[in-house]
């Protein structure tokens, strides 16, 4: 990579070395740097090539989000989710320590498939986010512009939390995915904004982790705003599924409406909640690509709050005939997990999910002679189970009806 002409001036060894260590910090921890070996038995000198393209499976890009003291949580969703035909980038923010990042970034090595496909890496920058303001869409637009740029060879973007869980294996995901056109973005929205239009767009706010170091809360404007006359507000789930088309326009933007939207919503609560979809219904060119949709599993009081309820054990039969692909929010380490792990993942908790590209997930896991999947099978071909046929059927129904609809004004 080049950096750019510096002249004759050089740095002392030293110094050099410190400013490349930490140019290397607030780019990436690479989870797979090449021309690292790492020994291992029995283990084929390269991984296979990932099908690309008509006739092969989707691939997704994983934007897996945490906070301080969340390292194992991202680990084990890590793990739950991972496939050899996708890309994750992890982040932790403010909210934890250097020490925290460090100790994500050298376990995201453990595994021998994350290490010889070379497809998870860990954000090494640091800065404040607060899911209430648009910190947190600053993050995740930030998230889809490095995975752009680390290989834009994936189908769809999903943005995931630590308190998020998949109810599907990847490859019942891949199927259900597989005859959906890799243009169409679900993305759960409405433009009845309802006591909405008031308290958050009306209504102005400052967050302050744009611009303070640590994590911390909006406050409220003393000014408030008229709504926009030059575009409609929709509203909707944070948590989407986007094209890699779509995810481009928006970090991209070869027309202005992205950024404009973006500085609007610099000021609004909950902006992440908004920003996709108001940028999706007011474009020409990806309205009409939109699944009135998110996939996920939620369960809310009466009146819902801001945050969905902690899922449970009770829950269990809910998310299974939901035909959702995934759901929140779990605490760490609950017995539902487990649950979840037996009983629709088929695997430990300590395991990567099995399937035809895993050779040897029977293997002792750490600490034998043999790591568990580090002999490779097919990595393009899926064996979907039930969950997977459900999935898909639930997808076929929903995507033909497409578009933003405009509530009719009460």
């Amino acid at each position: 990579m080049k950096l750019g002409a510096m002249g004759s001036c050089r740095l002392p060894p030293a110094i050099a070395a410190a400013a490349l260590a930490a140019a290397a910090l607030l780019v990436l921890f690479r989870a797979s740097p090449y021309g690292l070996a790492y020994p291992r038995a029995g283990v084929q000198p390269g991984p296979p090539l990932v099908a690309r393209g008509p006739g092969s499976p989707p691939s997704f890009a994983y934007w897996i989000s945490g906070t301080g003291g969340e390292g194992r949580r991202v680990l084990r969703l890590l793990r739950a989710v991972y496939h050899p035909r996708n890309r994750y980038l992890l982040h932790l923010d403010a909210g934890a320590s250097r020490d925290e990042r460090t100790e994500l970034a050298a376990a995201a090595r453990d595994e021998a498939a994350w290490r010889e496909f070379s497809n998870v890496d860990v954000v090494g920058e640091s800065y404040a986010v607060d899911r209430t303001g648009s910190s947190v869409l600053a993050a995740a637009l930030h998230g889809a512009a490095m995975l752009l740029r680390i290989g834009a060879d994936w189908d769809w973007f999903v943005t995931l939390s630590s308190w998020d869980y998949p109810l599907v294996t990847q490859d019942d995901l891949f199927y259900a995915f597989s005859s959906v056109p890799r243009h169409l973005n679900f993305i759960d929205h409405t433009s009845n904004l309802g006591w909405k239009e008031h308290e958050r767009f009306e209504k102005l706010i400052v967050d302050a982790s744009l611009y303070m170091d640590k994590n911390t809360q909006p406050f409220p404007a003393t000014e408030t705003r008229q709504m926009p006359e030059a575009f409609k507000i929709f509203t909707g789930s944070p948590w989407v599924i986007l094209s890699r088309n779509f995810t481009e326009h928006c970090v991209h933007g070869w027309d202005n409406l992205p950024r404009r939207l973006l500085m609007y919503f610099a000021n609004a609560a909950y902006s992440m909640e908004s920003y996709f979809q108001t940028v999706i219904c007011s474009s020409s060119d990806f309205r009409n690509t939109t699944v009135n949709g998110d996939l996920r599993f939620f369960v809310w009081d009466d009146p819902p709050g801001l945050e969905p309820r902690i899922l449970d054990e009770t829950h269990l039969d809910n998310m299974v005939n939901s035909s959702a692909a995934f759901a929140r929010r779990f605490v760490e380490e609950a017995p539902v997990l487990k649950k979840v792990d037996d009983e629709l993942l088929n695997r430990s908790s300590a395991q990567l999910v099995p399937g035809v590209w895993c050779r040897n997930l029977g293997e002792k896991q750490g600490g034998g002679d043999v790591e568990a999947c580090s002999e490779w099978g097919d990595i393009n071909v899926v064996r979907p189970g039930r969950a997977g046929e459900r999935l898909r059927r639930f997808i076929s129904e929903i995507i033909h009806i497409r578009g933003c609809t405009v509530a009719a004004a009460s």
